[in-house]
């Protein structure tokens, strides 16, 4: 190992499950030497007696770790983790909030690593995800027959795990339980799924699952419109690809799915990728609550978040979006004006119009910012007697438009 920096700053070390000494001795003295120490409790307990002043992360984390981060503000600091501080941690937590330059880290092993090594996984065949002090929904974005995934789970969870993949039809899958790796006391559980339902396990435990069951639910835009919870205010399958295709989603880029109501095109947005966020606008309090309720059921939780409220209104003071879908309201005075100002240059804005007083109000738009004007018209197979004859869906017309491009 090279040298160790010590800078005015934080710098994250990374502990093994082998404790104190598994860390390497420079480590150890860049450690001893901190003027301040923060950790959990088990930690910060490893570490021999000294003059650091030690703190527990807050709890919850995220809302009191700026107060934490400003009473220490100046001095040397070092915080201490679990492996590698990159995987799932608190290294990325501390570089989101302060960036890069300010924040050093010294991994250790990390559990994942571990696990992979164990299973015989190539990094490149398997997935990892975290349900740690998360919603475990976030699990259904990624059942997958044939799957493979590294889950780092309290292991207070693990049965909470088995018990959604086994409502979810994955009970068959097969589940290492992997505990304290890396230490003299590790452990293993082998055991399919629905085996683990009310099954203990010991803190320091992550799971490895080969899912098997059924096909599971593509990543991509389309996905049927049974999938969804709605009273009718729905973008069907194909209007809805249309619409997702057009916003062009890419990873880490953040939606307004203003009127959302069932949620369906936000929802499919977020799904694309696990970077990808989504801000529902709705005003109506039964649909912001199915759009919550389709986003569990459909694997993306805690990425999609309800903005309860009517447009234009609502949408004051709202993270800068990278694209806008306008499902409902295109025609509300001020709706797209918002949207368009909201938008920073090269942002996407798509709306829909299924009446001819927004189709008219889209018209002018596209006039004055061009892009593109479509009408979509989809018509579906049906029985007509004994015989089978064309379904028309209601049309839709949909506007697209790049902001600076004409």
């Amino acid at each position: 190992m090279g040298p160790i920096r010590q800078t005015t700053g934080i710098t994250v070390v990374g502990i093994g499950a082998d404790g104190w000494s598994g860390v390497p001795s420079t480590v150890r003295e860049r450690i001893l030497a901190a003027e301040v120490l923060l950790g959990g409790r088990r930690h910060l307990d490893l570490v021999p007696a000294g003059t650091a002043v030690r703190e527990e992360w807050p709890s919850p984390l995220l809302s009191g770790l700026d107060d934490l981060l400003d009473r220490h503000a100046g001095k040397d600091v070092v915080a201490l983790a679990s492996g590698d501080p990159l995987v799932s941690g608190i290294g990325t937590t501390l570089i989101r909030r302060l960036g890069g330059d300010a924040v050093e880290v010294i991994p250790a092993i990390s559990s994942v690593a571990l696990a992979r090594a164990r299973m015989g996984w190539s990094a490149e065949e398997c997935e990892t995800i975290t349900v740690v002090g998360r919603e475990i929904d976030a699990l259904r974005r990624v059942l997958t027959r044939g799957r493979k995934l590294v889950v780092l789970v309290d292991g207070a969870r693990v049965a909470d795990v088995a018990t959604l993949l086994e409502a979810a039809g994955f009970g068959n899958s097969r589940v290492a339980v992997l505990s304290h790796l890396g230490a003299a006391d590790e452990s293993r559980i082998d055991a399919k799924a629905a085996h683990l339902t009310d099954t203990g396990v010991r803190s320091l435990s992550l799971m490895c699952v080969e899912v098997d069951g059924p096909a599971g639910l593509s990543v991509l835009p389309g996905l049927d419109d049974s999938l969804f919870e709605h009273d009718g205010q729905l973008s069907k399958r194909t209007v809805r690809l249309a619409a997702v295709c057009a916003l062009a989603p890419r990873p880490g880029e953040l939606l307004w799915d203003v009127g959302a109501g069932a949620g369906s095109v936000g929802i499919e947005w977020a799904r694309t990728d696990p970077l990808c966020r989504t801000l529902a606008i709705e005003k109506d309090e039964r649909r912001a609550g199915a759009i919550e309720r389709n986003a569990a059921a459909l694997g993306v939780p805690s990425i999609v978040r309800i903005v309860r409220g009517a447009a234009p209104a609502a949408l004051v003071g709202l993270p800068v979006p990278d694209a806008i879908f306008v499902g409902g309201g295109g025609s509300r005075e001020g709706v797209l004006d918002t949207c368009w100002d909201a938008l920073p240059p090269g942002g996407r804005l798509v709306a829909h119009a299924v009446t001819l007083e927004t189709e008219a109000v889209l018209v002018q738009w596209w006039k004055m910012h061009g892009g593109e004007l479509t009408r979509l018209s989809v018509e579906h197979a049906d029985p007509i007697g004994t015989f089978t004859g064309w379904r028309a869906q209601r049309p839709v017309v949909q506007w697209s438009a790049v902001k600076g491009e004409r």
